[in-house]
């Protein structure tokens, strides 16, 4: 079987259903840059140590669900085909980034990124997230998406970010304050004020 079809010589590609749309269109802007970002993904668990064994697996839950992402951004809606990714995913992002975030210590000014190498690249996952997070946002402008791939891909930004910290914190490596920072984060008081 080949892998190449010769359908992109002119840069056009097919979505599913097979309807063509130009390969630099914000809907393909939008999928390649969750497939970037799971690529990274599988990079981060080919370089995690053998003792992140649970964060390996919780990242390769999360690349099916990118995958999910990207099925749901390149099918065109008037195909009325149910959507893959599901509200009970956004769920599963949250309380982890609920967990990670309650085993790491509170801060009140912006952090760099950085500190192992481990969160290094988890970090870099962040940016690649808010990335797509923003070509997400100009295609919904223009065509109508699944609004749980909006959510989602909101919350991922969170979730590398507060999985980064986890992950300096369990190698009991600080994190490292931006030096010009304010105190920028206040905690909420169980009363709400």
């Amino acid at each position: 079987m080949k892998i190449y079809t010769k359908t992109g010589d002119k840069g056009m590609t097919k979505l599913v259903g097979s309807s063509t749309v130009s390969k630099d269109s914000d809907r393909v802007e939008s999928y390649g840059t969750i497939d970037e970002l799971n690529s990274w993904v599988g990079y981060i668990i080919s370089q995690l140590a053998p003792e992140n064994r649970a964060v390996k697996n919780e990242l390769a839950v999360l690349q099916n669900l990118l995958f999910d992402v990207g099925t749901d951004l390149s099918t065109p809606i008037e195909l009325k085909r149910p959507f893959k990714l599901q509200k009970e995913s956004i769920t599963w992002l949250e309380d982890r980034i609920d967990e990670y975030t309650e085993k790491s210590p509170d801060i009140d000014r912006f952090i760099l990124p950085g500190g192992t190498s481990a969160a290094s690249m988890v970090h870099v996952a962040r940016t690649i997230a808010r990335r797509a997070e923003r070509a997400i946002v100009r295609l919904n402008w223009t065509t109508k998406i699944n609004e749980q791939v909006l959510i989602f891909t909101n919350r991922l930004s969170d979730y590398f970010y507060a999985l980064a910290r986890y992950l300096n914190v369990q190698a009991k490596q600080p994190d490292v304050f931006y030096e010009r920072s304010e105190k920028v984060f206040h905690k909420i008081k169980e009363d709400g004020l």
